[in-house]
């Protein structure tokens, strides 16, 4: 029997997300096989360690049951440490980030860990740090022969003559983002000039740089991969879309648009989807499991989108439900999910 360290919530706009995946997370490990040791972190950063019901943590009410808490990383003796008086260690055999967005799926977590030795399930500081950031992802994408959008990248400060000539340039429709953000937070279609100025102010409230971004024609696509060395792939999803782009709400609510898993696609375009998504997920350093999220133009073109490497685990969640289209429920996909960490004894 293996403890598991879940951490959920944390200093992010995705917080209320994260708290959704991990009541999903709780309610189907396998309890024969792991322990889990919960920790929320509150919106502000506070550290606590939870023993109540899932449900709670859904319901968002789970603070007011806790301990507050910290971690002894020394090398080879991880430990939970309640600050309660008691002083009492509470050992762990590996971490389980359950966050989304900042400073939690962008690499700050798992470096902290990563310094103390401790196996992350899922992937590693490097490559979440690098998916994070889509104008880093996108150039090394390109460097391994995947197509990725035309964009123009600006830092805080940016001239705006500057940032109007490269609109101009990419072309309208164009998706103003910020670099570094993830479920569609701050990011703004702009369909014509007059609506730069307000998107770009909304970009760099989430982020000190921004990226420009051509509008792909075509929909969007999703590959779930899952593994280390030996990749496992799902069935490719399709999102389509009745209006607009598949924004938060969209993400979380699904009011105007559908996922159709498996895609409404040739299964030889298909197989061409999973294989670059394989390609991705190797050149962004990828472990343990991700989600890739592509273009495909009505031309047959694929052009690569993102990587979410917490990918959400919500009722609407995608990952798991490219996943079950293999055979894969999702008890058995988080034992494989931290199977690839923790070796059982």
């Amino acid at each position: 029997m293996k403890t598991i360290l879940v951490l959920f919530g944390g200093c992010s706009t995705e917080y209320d997300v994260s708290l959704q995946s991990a009541h999903a997370v709780l309610t189907h490990i396998d309890r024969q096989l792991f322990t889990p040791l919960t920790v929320g972190i509150t919106r502000d950063g506070r550290w606590r360690f939870y023993t109540g019901a899932p449900d709670d943590i859904a319901a968002d009410r789970w603070e007011p049951s806790c301990v507050p808490c910290t971690l002894s990383l020394d090398r080879g003796d991880w430990a939970l440490l309640l600050l309660d008086g008691s002083r009492r260690r509470l050992p762990f055999d590996a971490a389980f980030p359950v966050l989304h967005g900042k400073n939690g799926e962008d690499g700050t977590l798992q470096g902290l860990f990563e310094l103390a030795g401790v196996p992350i399930v899922g992937c590693g500081m490097l490559s979440s740090a690098l998916c994070m950031d889509k104008d880093r992802a996108h150039k090394l994408a390109a460097l391994a022969g995947v197509r990725v959008p035309k964009s123009a990248v600006f830092s805080r400060g940016a001239a705006e003559a500057a940032v109007i000539a490269a609109a101009a340039q990419l072309g309208y429709p164009l998706f103003v983002k910020p670099v570094r953000s993830g479920s569609s937070f701050g990011i703004t279609r702009v369909t014509e000039a007059g609506q730069l100025s307000a998107a770009v102010r909304e970009a760099f409230a989430n982020d000190r740089e921004i990226l420009l971004e051509e509008a792909v024609p075509g929909f969007e696509v999703g590959c779930a991969v899952l593994g280390t060395e030996a990749l496992t792939v799902g069935l490719v999803d399709e999102i389509e879309l009745s209006q607009g782009f598949f924004n938060y709400e969209e993400k979380y609510t699904l009011k105007t648009s559908a996922i159709h898993c498996p895609a409404r696609i040739a299964p030889e375009k298909a197989e061409e989807i999973r294989q670059t998504a394989r390609r991705i997920y190797r050149a962004l350093d990828c472990k343990g499991f991700a989600r890739v999220d592509l273009f495909l133009t009505p031309a047959g073109d694929i052009v690569f989108n993102e990587v979410n490497t917490i990918p959400g685990f919500t009722a609407h969640s995608r990952y798991p439900s490219m996943m079950r289209g293999i055979g894969i429920g999702f008890s058995e996909l988080i034992t494989r999910m931290i199977r690839t960490e923790v070796t059982e004894g």
